[in-house]
């Protein structure tokens, strides 16, 4: 198993790389802004099956074939953009999706979806978990698969500890514009903003270097 001062070492980085602003702190951010709390958590319980997902790929070896046939990087750069496109498009055009009147309920579980398909679609986070999990692993202390497993799972779980609690402040912020007339109309834009920026880095994200062998 893994030893313990190697996890602690690992939340460590997990913690510093949570902190990083990045695409899932913005997906949360925008979607706790536009949807309450209740809209952040759906998102970060999205990105939190994203990783146990990727988790299992990169245990499996299934990453590591996929990173291997070289178009795939740019079919998934593509079809993630693609899709953030698409999401920003119907947030623009569909006001509905970001008021929170108190009769209305989020759209929860199309946060949910659209948080996983993100993050499965994402190339660089398939890479990220093929690149920074394994530094971690020591094949002396037994099954290297478990061992990925592990701590794929400690990952998971702290981001979704982190982004709730993102998620939630930003849904109280939220809230707070809510009182403004303007709000419903400011939120519908920036949220678009956000998906369309995403995708936008999508489309611009260069293939990396082969890794070393």
């Amino acid at each position: 198993m893994v030893a313990g001062s190697t996890l602690s070492l690992f939340l460590l980085a997990v913690l510093v790389l949570m902190l990083s602003p990045g695409p899932n702190m913005a997906f949360v951010l925008s979607h706790g802004m536009a949807l309450g709390p209740r809209g952040g958590l759906a998102a970060a319980l999205g990105i939190a099956a994203a990783d146990l997902v990727l988790t299992l790929l990169t245990a499996s070896g299934v990453t590591a074939l996929l990173a291997a046939w070289a178009p795939m990087f740019d079919l998934l750069r593509l079809a993630g953009a693609l899709y953030l496109l698409w999401l920003a498009w119907q947030a623009w055009r569909q006001p509905g999706i970001v008021r929170l009147g108190a009769h209305e309920r989020a759209p929860l579980g199309r946060v949910f979806r659209m948080a996983l398909l993100g993050s499965l679609l994402n190339p660089k986070a398939q890479l990220f978990f093929m690149v920074f999990l394994p530094q971690f692993v020591d094949a002396g202390r037994g099954d290297i698969v478990l061992q990925l497993t592990l701590l794929g799972t400690v990952l998971s779980l702290v981001a979704l500890l982190f982004n709730s609690v993102l998620g939630s402040c930003s849904g109280q912020l939220g809230r707070l514009l809510q009182r403004h007339p303007r709000a419903a109309s400011w939120q519908r834009w920036a949220l678009a903003t956000v998906l369309l920026g995403l995708a936008l880095r999508l489309l611009l994200l260069e293939r990396p270097l082969p890794l070393p062998r």
